[in-house]
C-alpha cells in the first residue's frame, strides 16, 4: 500500500490524461509492464480500485507518471484531480516485460491506451543498447499519444496508423507491424492494446519466428490474486492477470 499526492493531472490527447503522482517507495520499485491499483474516492457504491499501467517512474524525484483514458465514472473523477489531492494505491503489481537475453532489435506495438506500457519498455530497451522500432495506433489523430516520445528515444522507425486516416496510414497498426516483422531482423516483440490487435501481432510474430509478449487488460478486482476475476485462458490453464501477468508469452494465450 502506498499513499500518494497528485503532482499534476493534464489532458494530453482527447480523453486521455497524464497523471503524475508523488510516491517515492513506489517509484523505486516499479518495473516496466507492472501496474498499480488506484483508489478513486467519491462514490461509495464503487468499491473496486482502478488497475492502471504506468509510463515512467523517476526514483530520484519519487514520481510516477500514469496515462489513462476517461472511460467511466471513476476515471472521470480522476480527471478532476488537482495538485495536492491525495489517495492510495496498491503496487507494484504483476509480472512485467521480460525481453530475452541477447535481444538486439525489438518491435513494440501499442494501440490506444496500450501505448504507455510499451513506451515504458522501449525506454528501458534503448538504455540497454537495444534498437527499437515502434508501431502506434489510435482511432484518430486527436487520440494519439507517445509519438514524440518514441521519436525522442531515437527509434529507427515509428509507424503510425489511425482508424479514420487522420494521421499516418488509414487502418490498423497491425498492418505496418506485420510488414516490419516479415522483413525480418527482430529478436523480440512486445504489444499492448485491444485483444484483436494483439492477437494479430502475435500471429505475425509467430509466423516470423520471433518471441512475442503481450500485456493483457482484465478487470483486476483485488489486484493480488484473491478474487479470480482477471483470469486469462492460456495453454497452461487459467492464470490470473494480476499475478501471472499482465504480461504473458503471447504464444500461450488462448483467449484474448
Amino acid at each position: 500500500m502506498h499513499d500518494f499526492e497528485v503532482v499534476s493531472n493534464e489532458e494530453i490527447a482527447e480523453g486521455i490524461f497524464s497523471l503524475v503522482i508523488l510516491a517515492p517507495r513506489l517509484a523505486s520499485a516499479l518495473k516496466p509492464g507492472q501496474f498499480v491499483n488506484i483508489r478513486v474516492p467519491g462514490d461509495a457504491s464503487e468499491l473496486l480500485r482502478i488497475p492502471l499501467s504506468y509510463v515512467s517512474a523517476d526514483a530520484e524525484h519519487g514520481t510516477v507518471e500514469i496515462w489513462y483514458a476517461v472511460v467511466g465514472n471513476a476515471t472521470r473523477r480522476m480527471s478532476q484531480w488537482k495538485p495536492s489531492f491525495t489517495s492510495d494505491l496498491l503496487g507494484p503489481g504483476g509480472r512485467g516485460w521480460k525481453a530475452p537475453e541477447g535481444t538486439k532489435r525489438a518491435l513494440v506495438v501499442g494501440g490506444g491506451i496500450g501505448v504507455p506500457p510499451v513506451l515504458c519498455l522501449a525506454r528501458e530497451l534503448v538504455s540497454a543498447g537495444v534498437a527499437v522500432d515502434a508501431c502506434v495506433g489510435a482511432a484518430s489523430a486527436s487520440k494519439l499519444v507517445g509519438l514524440e516520445d518514441f521519436r525522442a528515444l531515437g527509434c529507427d522507425q515509428v509507424c503510425v496508423a489511425t482508424d479514420d486516416g487522420s494521421a499516418g496510414a488509414c487502418g490498423f497498426c497491425t498492418d505496418p507491424a506485420s510488414e516490419l516483422l516479415a522483413a525480418g531482423g527482430y529478436n523480440y516483440v512486445a504489444t499492448c492494446g485491444p485483444g484483436v490487435m494483439m492477437s494479430k501481432v502475435a500471429a505475425a510474430a509467430a509466423e516470423a519466428g520471433v518471441y512475442c509478449e503481450a500485456s493483457l487488460e482484465r478487470m483486476m478486482s483485488c489486484g493480488f490474486g484473491a478474487c479470480s476475476t482477471c483470469n486469462v485462458e492460456t495453454t497452461d490453464g487459467m492464470q490470473g492477470a494480476c499475478m501471472c501477468g499482465p504480461v504473458f508469452d503471447a504464444s500461450k494465450v488462448v483467449v484474448w
